[in-house]
């Protein structure tokens, strides 16, 4: 376990089920050891239908969890009428604090280009039409997601998950508004343009994840992730920003509140 943050942060992108926290029980004990090592509340992030009930229903089985629904841009080759309604109801949902993970994927060839499209517009609509926050996957299509953003119109509050680009385009990202949140990867010492990335981002349009089970932070890429590693890449960032740990952890947390409407630091 890593020594304790000085600041309860959010992790603010996993995925409890694939991580095998299935049950509220075993919910609980994932969530004990992230508080443990000073992570205190998670949001878990669906990437099809099935992921996107449960994880509505989990979030309501402990007041640390959130929850974020959508179809990822891979499984969206089948994606029709029925998914769009229930995707709308759960969205709906009081512990539902997102739209996401959505976007583009053009590294897997699992769903064709236009499907992918159609669905990230769809999905931006429903995040303005209620109100939540738009939580964006975007792997090798960072031209394509911000031409769509613009044409379709960005939702108030858009979240890049495991932001993976350069400094150049966290600049356009930063101009945008967005928010950029970083995971595991950061802390990689061969990453050098997504650390110089990391380290321009002003510090309230910035965010922290683990995207567990994937990811896993220095020192231990390759292993399994969950949430409570969130705070090996915390104090990474801290020394890369050259910024102090208290108070990353405190902006960090303060930008998770803000950008999921999640209450005080107790969930309230």
């Amino acid at each position: 376990m890593p020594e304790p943050l000085p600041v309860p942060v959010v992790d603010a992108h996993t995925h409890l089920d694939a991580c095998g926290a299935t049950t509220p029980a075993l919910v609980a004990e994932m969530l004990d050891r992230a508080n443990a090592a000073g992570v205190s509340r998670v949001i878990t992030v669906a990437d099809d239908m099935a992921a996107a009930r449960w994880a509505a229903e989990a979030s309501t089985w402990d007041s640390r969890v959130f929850a974020a629904v959508a179809v990822h841009p891979t499984r969206t080759a089948q994606f029709g009428e029925s998914e769009k309604a229930e995707l709308e109801k759960l969205a709906q949902g009081s512990r539902v604090v997102a739209i996401g993970e959505t976007g583009l994927d053009y590294y897997w060839d699992y769903s064709p280009p236009e499907a992918q499209k159609a669905a990230f517009r769809w999905h931006i609509e429903l995040s303005k039409r209620v109100g939540k926050p738009l939580m964006i996957h975007d792997r090798d299509a960072h031209d394509d997601i911000l031409q769509i953003l613009d044409e379709e119109g960005a939702p108030s509050t858009v979240v890049f998950h495991c932001f993976s680009g350069d400094a150049e385009f966290a600049r356009k990202c930063v101009e945008r508004g967005f928010v950029l949140s970083f995971a595991g990867p950061v802390t990689f010492r061969n990453a050098r343009a997504l650390r110089e990335a990391a380290q321009l981002v002003p510090q309230d349009q910035l965010l922290v994840e683990t995207d567990a089970p994937f990811l896993t932070p220095h020192p231990y890429r390759g292993r399994p992730n969950e949430p409570y590693c969130v705070a090996y890449t915390v104090r990474d960032l801290a020394t890369l920003r050259c910024e102090d740990v208290n108070e990353l952890s405190s902006a960090v947390t303060r930008n998770a509140q803000r950008v999921f409407d999640l209450g005080d630091s107790n969930g309230e």
